[in-house]
């Protein structure tokens, strides 16, 4: 009999067939995991679950009794309740490594764009308001080059913007993380400091830590007054790392000049929200690792980790390596 295994959301197409082909696949997509009779049904006989943001926590858990593996196609895990995973001694894994290149190219992306206003004057020739052939200084953005960088979360993304910051753009860059990074400070000329002298100095405040207990509301009301008036914010992360009303309030008063964010408070993000009225705020729709060649290799390396765990093996990335018993 073929192991029953849940695919959950965003599993690409080629990698499920695979799937299909060597398990007993149930694919849903944003069930309602308390309510959905069907995919109850279905958990209680599964050993493997694959995909995107299935929250896993405790009332998740005692409803899958023979799990064994649970395969994020993503780089963070806080969807996976990790401490009630390891008292069940069930295996977690992620992707990292495959989406870092494609995240750091997003959010550099996103800091040009919003440095440079791009976004905004594209709507401003798509309305026919550009009537003179040399733009009014009202509608001029600032540069990137030679400026000063901080990067808050200095891992294997956060060192990918810093070395596009300064072997493309020749910025100076300012990082903090939890430990120092020596190979990095030789590499990119990186300088390590406390995140409040991170705030006052840099032109561009680059957040890219996981979502952790001390990361949530990382940056608020207190941070945001320490930076620049003339600062744009960058946020790669996740969007509770930030204090989304502490952030609008920051804008509006004129606290920072602009923002970039890739991630929010509550996605999808309401029509209603302050941020989308704002052409100072460039945003996108968390589109951090969204190209299809990298999507597909995220459902790949994930699929492995599975196959792997499902087969009694150790998964390439195994995230709680304290459950793994050689």
């Amino acid at each position: 009999m073929k192991k029953k295994v849940i695919a959950y959301n965003r599993v690409e197409k080629p990698v499920l067939e695979d799937l299909q082909n060597k398990y007993d696949v149930r694919f849903f997509n944003n069930a309602d995991t308390i309510n959905n009779i069907d995919f109850l049904e279905f958990l209680r006989q599964t050993e493997g679950i694959i995909g995107l943001e299935l929250p896993v926590d405790r009332e998740l858990l005692d409803q899958a009794p023979n799990l064994k593996i649970v395969s994020n196609v993503s780089v963070g895990y806080n969807n996976l309740d990790i401490g009630e995973l390891n008292r069940r001694n069930i295996l977690a894994t992620n992707t990292p490594e495959v989406l870092t290149d494609t995240v750091a190219d997003t959010v550099f992306g996103i800091l040009i764009a919003t440095a440079r206003r791009i976004p905004e004057l594209d709507q401003f020739v798509k309305n026919g308001e550009w009537i003179t052939e040399a733009i009014e200084p009202e509608y001029f953005g600032v540069n990137v080059h030679h400026k000063t960088l901080g990067i808050i979360g200095m891992g294997r993304i956060g060192q990918a913007i810093a070395k596009r910051a300064h072997h493309g753009f020749d910025m100076d860059i300012l990082y903090h993380s939890r430990t120092m990074k020596p190979d990095v400070e030789e590499k990119y000329k990186a300088t390590y400091c406390d995140l409040d002298s991170l705030l006052k100095s840099s032109d561009f405040v680059c957040l890219i830590t996981p979502l952790t207990p001390e990361t949530e509301c990382l940056i608020g009301s207190r941070e945001l007054k320490l930076m620049k008036e003339s600062a744009i914010f960058i946020n790669g992360s996740r969007g509770k790392t930030v204090v989304e009303k502490d952030l609008i309030k920051a804008l509006q008063n004129g606290n920072i000049a602009a923002a970039g964010l890739d991630v929010f408070e509550k996605e999808p993000i309401k029509l209603s929200n302050p941020l989308l009225q704002m052409t100072n705020v460039v945003t996108t729709p968390h589109i951090g690792s969204s190209t299809h060649e990298t999507e597909l290799r995220m459902s790949e390396v994930a699929a492995s980790n599975l196959e792997a765990g499902l087969k009694g093996e150790k998964p390439p990335n195994l995230i709680n390596t304290s459950v793994w018993k050689e």
